[in-house]
C-alpha cells in the first residue's frame, strides 16, 4: 500500500507524471513472479483482482467520451469501464476515484495496469490524480493433480466443508477456514482456487488439500477398459453358450471345396 503525499505543482506535468508512475512500487520480490510448485503440481495464477484509489472526483461521461476503449452506462451500471492491451486488463473506475481492476496475471501485471490507468485519466485533465491504497482483493488460481477423485466419498467424508450438487454444478466447492477462500473440485482432477489474497495463502491451501485429494483418488478406468478390450471375442462367445462359427480360414476352405 503506498501513498503519494508529496503535492503537485501544475508548471512540473512530468515530475507529476513520473510520481503517478513511482507512487505503485514496480518491486515485486522473485517468489512472487515464479508459479507455485506443491507435490510436483504447478499452481498457475489465471485472474488477479485489485483495487486503487486515484484520490481525485472523476467525471465519467467526461472520461468515457475522451478515452479509447471507454465504455459508460450509467443506468446499467455506475462506472466506466475501460480496457488496456498491454497487460490485458479491465478497470472499473466510479467517480470517487476508485478504480478496480480485473483480468490480471499476476500481481506485477495489476500495479503495472493501475499506473497505465491512472496515467490515462490524467492526460484526460485530472492533474491532481495521485495513486493510493493499492490492495490486492482476489487472486484466482488453477491446478491439475492429473488423478481422477471420487468427488462423492470427498462430499460424505468432509460434509463440515464441502457441498457436492452434480445436478446443479459439476464440481465439488471446497470451503476452506484457514486460509479463508474456497476451491472447485473436478471429477477430472483440476482444481480452481479462488478467494486468496496472496500467493502465500494459495501455496498453504493446496499442501493442505492435496493430500485430501490423494485419498479419494479414483482407479484410472483407462485401465479398465484396455484390459476389457484385450478379451478375445471367442472366449466371450463360449462363457455365453452362444454357438461359435467357423473362422476366416476355416470360411475359405469350405468355399473353395465347395467351387471343386
Amino acid at each position: 500500500m503506498t501513498d503519494s503525499s508529496t503535492p503537485e505543482r501544475p508548471e512540473e506535468s512530468k515530475a507529476g507524471e513520473s510520481s503517478v508512475e513511482n507512487s505503485v512500487s514496480t518491486t515485486t520480490p522473485e517468489r512472487l513472479r515464479r508459479p507455485v510448485v506443491v507435490a510436483d503440481v504447478e499452481v498457475r495464477l489465471q485472474n488477479v483482482v485489485a483495487s486503487v484509489n486515484l484520490l481525485c472526483p472523476l467525471d465519467l461521461r467526461h472520461i468515457a467520451m475522451r478515452a479509447r476503449n471507454a465504455e459508460y452506462n450509467p443506468q446499467r451500471f455506475a462506472a466506466v469501464i475501460m480496457r488496456i492491451r498491454d497487460p490485458r486488463t479491465t478497470a472499473l473506475i466510479f467517480s470517487s476515484g476508485k478504480v478496480v481492476i480485473t483480468g490480471a496475471r499476476s500481481e506485477e501485471d495489476a500495479r503495472l495496469a493501475a499506473r497505465k490507468y491512472a496515467k490515462i485519466v490524467r492526460k484526460l485533465g485530472y492533474a491532481d490524480v495521485k495513486l493510493a491504497d493499492f490492495e490486492l482483493h482476489n487472486l484466482v488460481a488453477s491446478a491439475d493433480v492429473r488423478f481422477p477423485i471420487r468427488l462423492e466419498a470427498l462430499a460424505h467424508a468432509h460434509s463440515n466443508y464441502a457441498h457436492y450438487e452434480p445436478e446443479l454444478f459439476p464440481g465439488l466447492v471446497y470451503r476452506m477456514l484457514e486460509p479463508r477462500l474456497a476451491l472447485l473440485i473436478f471429477v477430472s482432477g483440476k482444481v480452481v482456487i479462488t478467494g486468496a489474497k496472496s500467493r502465500d495463502d494459495l501455496n498453504e491451501a493446496f499442501q493442505r488439500l492435496y493430500p485430501v485429494l490423494c485419498q479419494f483418488r479414483k482407479a484410472d478406468s483407462r485401465a479398465v477398459s484396455r484390459a476389457t478390450t484385450a478379451t478375445p471375442t471367442s472366449n466371450a462367445n463360449a462363457g455365453s453358450g452362444a454357438p461359435s462359427g467357423p473362422s476366416i480360414p476355416e470360411h475359405r476352405k469350405m468355399v473353395e471345396e465347395s467351387t471343386l
